[in-house]
């Protein structure tokens, strides 16, 4: 009896170290490898850097300057190329000097003044306190066929209303008129595009008595 016992106890024993050298030892949890650290830059390389995004900005903004002055030179070619309306003034033979007719002319060789619109400016009037005052233009008579305006080489005629502000009898223009400052201006459409309007004011004139018959004249 105790014999079979002794054996059985070896049995066992012999199974259980049978299943250790079967299993092995003991796995260990793995662990993760963290990725070294990034490798620290130097001093010259952060200015590297720098001197690298400065050297772009700049190219940036040299590209930029470049594009505006470009801009800038095509719109001031554009308007040193606009038409300009030309003016002049009839003999005062008779009446007043104010009922005198005024042509206006498109000199420009290449662009047309197209819708054009003339009004009259009473400047001043020395010693009567009158403001400046803006008048349409009556009587306007375009060459053109279309009528609304002038092709390079063409004029028009006009009158200015200005009687109608001064009120006095009409044997006092000529006075007046010496001492009157008036100019014109003219709006029509900016040359090829058309849906923008230009607006020019020529320089004063004035009564020229010097001339004879007189008329109306720049100012120098």
């Amino acid at each position: 009896m105790a014999t079979k016992q002794k054996s059985k106890k070896k049995t066992d024993s012999k199974k259980k170290a049978s299943a250790v050298s079967k299993s092995g030892p003991p796995r260990q949890p793995r662990t993760r490898m963290r990725p070294p650290p990034p490798p620290t830059s130097t001093l010259k390389q952060e200015l590297m850097v720098m001197a690298r995004d400065g050297a772009q900005s700049l190219e940036r903004l040299f590209m930029t300057l470049i594009v505006l002055m470009v801009m800038a030179g095509a719109a001031f070619g554009a308007w040193s190329l606009r038409p300009v309306p030309s003016y002049t003034s009839d003999e005062v033979k008779d009446g007043s000097p104010f009922d005198v007719t005024f042509t206006v002319e498109n000199k420009d060789s290449w662009f047309a003044l197209a819708n054009l619109k003339v009004g009259c400016v009473l400047d001043h009037v020395r010693a009567s306190g009158l403001p400046p005052t803006l008048l349409e233009a009556t009587d306007v008579r375009f060459c053109s066929r279309t009528g609304t305006g002038l092709e390079p080489g063409e004029s028009a005629t006009f009158t200015c209303p200005f009687r109608s502000l001064i009120g006095h009898p009409i044997n006092d223009d000529p006075g007046i008129a010496q001492r009157s400052e008036i100019y014109f201006q003219a709006k029509y459409d900016v040359p090829l595009i058309g849906s923008i309007r230009l607006t020019d004011n020529s320089t004063p004139f004035f009564l020229n008595t010097r001339l004879l018959p007189p008329r109306w004249t720049k100012k120098p």
